[in-house]
């Protein structure tokens, strides 16, 4: 049976009977009260093996009082629980010592589960105060799936532990990566980012490695390669599941002896710096098909972290309608606001482009319309597909590509008549739909591949990927 002394603070009367009940069934003695005064007399008397506070108490902010507990009694593990469900306050929480935070409403037996591994565990040290506001906040949302990025990231932020950051394109995996940095022990040093999508293949060794004069044709100078610009601070691989083999050797090398050498260099360089690599790709599928290393894998996912689309988190686009539209207001565009009808609209939207495709929205919306509020009716001119004459006369719709795309399939098949076709499909059929289905979009925007990338619902960088592995000719006109 689980014993301890544990008090309570919160001002709501109803929480404090809920948690008296909870805790005392588990068998912890427990002391409550509702204002921060009381709770801080009964711990500087020596009182309680742990502390459950909310955070915004009528006398006294907790964030406030932590300091002075922890002060007063660094052994004393503190549980933070706020309604004030950001990013922020679970950074604050961490920050300032808190053992762990909890949003409201909460679930009690993880509470319970907490308290029993707080009660057990060597105590935590004392971790260093940030100075953040929250007008910068960098995540937004109150869903329970962004409270649980939020309390990983906490966790995270005083480690240079390796992280994977896993999502749909656009769901925010950089602006993770640089709050993991800004608000991390490495804040001090540089962030650099590197998009593998993004750079020729045969460039990439270079690009992270740097290299040595003459080491190739045009190489007329030594040039530093990524891993030494982010000395002393954090490298973030994005797209790391386009790295090329070659690459993601040098890599592994990097991961675990701590050095590398330029391209053309012999002599190694140690590096000392935080990866945080990032995917929008199924990596386990990758190594399946050889296309990826499975001990650079296990190397770079010590700690995964997925990133949730937004429409699996569909409550958090009002927080971030706001948000944007505060962003905009500071760029110099005017004020707006939304409409409960039109959020409505918004969040049964199903968001292929995610959050940033929602933040493109916002300040097309802002930039574009002179209402002051935004209607239902902006909302639906918004989201709806753009016809085919906005593009061509004779441009295909989705439709008229999808239908040619299942011609091609067709025809594929019906070569082989009754028998199966040689091993290999799924690579030569992914070709061979891929090839008339891109080129369809590429002639139906005039080569415009920014455009062709929204019609196809892909990332530009994935659009341009496939491609150049295609060896699509792409013809841009202006009739």
């Amino acid at each position: 049976m689980p014993t301890g002394s544990i008090l309570v603070a919160d001002d709501d009367a109803a929480i404090r009977t809920v948690l008296n009940q909870a805790l005392s069934r588990a068998g912890y003695e427990v002391r409550s009260c509702g204002n921060a005064a009381t709770l801080w007399r009964w711990v500087s008397q020596g009182d309680g093996d742990l502390v459950i506070t909310d955070v915004v108490m009528p006398d006294e902010n907790a964030f406030d009082l932590l300091p002075r507990i922890k002060k007063a009694r660094p052994d004393l593990p503190v549980i933070v629980m706020s309604a004030q469900n950001t990013f922020m306050t679970a950074i604050r929480a961490s920050e300032r010592g808190a053992y762990e935070y909890l949003p409201k409403p909460f679930d009690l037996k993880e509470l319970i589960s907490i308290v029993g591994r707080a009660l057990s565990e060597p105590k935590k040290a004392d971790l260093r105060r940030v100075n953040d506001e929250q007008d910068n906040i960098p995540l937004v949302g109150r869903s329970p799936a962004m409270q649980e990025i939020y309390r990983l990231l906490a966790r995270l932020m005083q480690t240079d532990l390796t992280v994977m950051i896993a999502g749909e394109s656009g769901t925010g995996k950089e602006l993770v990566a640089r709050a993991l940095h800004d608000y991390g022990k490495r804040r001090s040093g540089p962030f650099v980012a590197i998009n593998m999508a993004a750079i020729p293949r045969d460039l990439i060794e270079s690009e992270l490695f740097g290299h040595e004069k003459g080491s190739f044709t045009g190489a007329t100078t030594r040039n530093p390669g990524r891993f030494e610009q982010a000395e002393g601070g954090t490298l973030f691989l994005d797209e790391i599941g386009d790295m090329p083999m070659e690459a993601q050797t040098r890599l592994l090398r990097v991961l675990q002896q701590g050095e590398y050498t330029t391209v053309g260099g012999r002599t190694p360089i140690k590096t000392d710096v935080r990866i945080i690599a990032a995917t929008n790709k199924d990596l386990r599928t990758l190594i399946q098909q050889g296309l990826f290393r499975e001990d650079l894998f296990f190397r770079l996912n010590v700690v995964p972290l997925r990133l949730p689309p937004l429409r699996e988190r569909a409550e958090d686009v009002p927080d971030l309608v706001r948000h944007f539209f505060l962003q905009a207001e500071r760029e110099g565009l005017p004020a707006k606001q939304i409409d409960s009808a039109a959020l409505d609209r918004l969040k049964r939207y199903r968001w292929p482009g995610n959050v940033r495709e929602l933040e493109n929205l916002v300040r097309r919306l802002a930039a574009l319309y002179p209402q002051e509020i935004i209607g239902t009716g902006i909302i639906e001119a918004e989201l709806s597909e753009p016809a085919p004459s906005a593009l061509s006369e004779d441009a295909p719709g989705d439709a008229t590509l999808a239908a040619s795309a299942e011609r091609h399939l067709n025809a594929y098949f019906s070569q082989f008549g009754e028998d199966l076709p040689p091993p290999g499909l799924y690579h030569r059929i992914l070709r061979d739909v891929e090839y008339p289905l891109l080129s369809a979009a590429l002639a139906a925007t005039r080569g415009n591949q920014i455009k062709a990338a929204e019609l196809l619902g892909l990332n530009r960088n994935t659009l341009r990927k496939k491609i150049r592995d295609l060896d699509i000719q792409v013809i841009r006109t202006n009739r």
